[in-house]
């Protein structure tokens, strides 16, 4: 009888200890991106997932990880070229924020939206969840431009299902005070405007990976 108990402890022990592991594991997001990710002329705690993972905190998400991939000046060719390699760390899920500097270097919108929908495929095929994020071609660019490239978003977010953002600088594009000298690049105080603005998208995101 003695053992019988024995044995019925240590089997509660063994069950109770993996519904902690499972509750308590730690999701990992990694975000791919440009300087906008990358937080370029920002101090790390102050670029976007810097203040996003703060956010988390403040609404007591802590069993969360935010991986900043982003590599500034990149383009839509040089996130297809490493993002493989990157993905051998076992992320749960990917966001991704692509195609500003294609569109500031004039590439055509057909030739971004390739190298997206390739990495998408991908992401895809190795059921990893993904949030594209949408950008928006500079209007200097002319109509015809700009509107074959802010299309390309929600046509590939709808194509391969992922979850979507609609516009990363949503209330921040070229107002002075919420962006560097550069008036390219969100300012701190910019940054958090967009954290905000994107955060409760970025939670139904989350909250849909459990």
């Amino acid at each position: 009888m003695m053992k019988f108990i024995l044995r019925l402890f240590y089997i509660l022990i063994f069950v109770f200890s993996f519904i902690e592991l499972a509750y308590s594991k730690t999701t990992k997001i990694i975000f791919f991106g440009d300087s906008l990710i990358a937080g370029y002329g920002l101090i790390d705690e102050d670029n976007f997932v810097s203040q996003l993972k703060k956010k988390t905190l403040e609404n007591k998400i802590d069993n969360l990880t935010l991986f900043n991939g982003g590599v500034s000046g990149e383009t839509s060719t040089g996130l297809l070229n490493r993002y493989k390699w990157v993905l051998e760390d076992n992320y749960d899920a990917v966001i991704i924020l692509i195609g500003a500097n294609d569109a500031l270097r004039g590439i055509d919108p057909s030739y971004t939206s390739q190298n997206i929908e390739e990495i998408l495929s991908y992401l895809k095929e190795k059921q990893i969840p993904t949030m594209l994020i949408g950008m928006k071609a500079p209007n200097n660019l002319g109509e015809i431009y700009v509107n074959e490239f802010n299309a390309i978003y929600p046509k590939l977010s709808k194509k391969y299902d992922t979850a979507f953002y609609p516009f990363f600088l949503k209330d921040v594009v070229l107002k002075p005070k919420l962006n560097q000298k550069d008036m390219i690049h969100p300012n701190k105080k910019g940054v958090s405007i967009i954290v905000n603005n994107f955060f409760p998208h970025f939670l139904k995101f989350y909250e849909n990976l459990k």
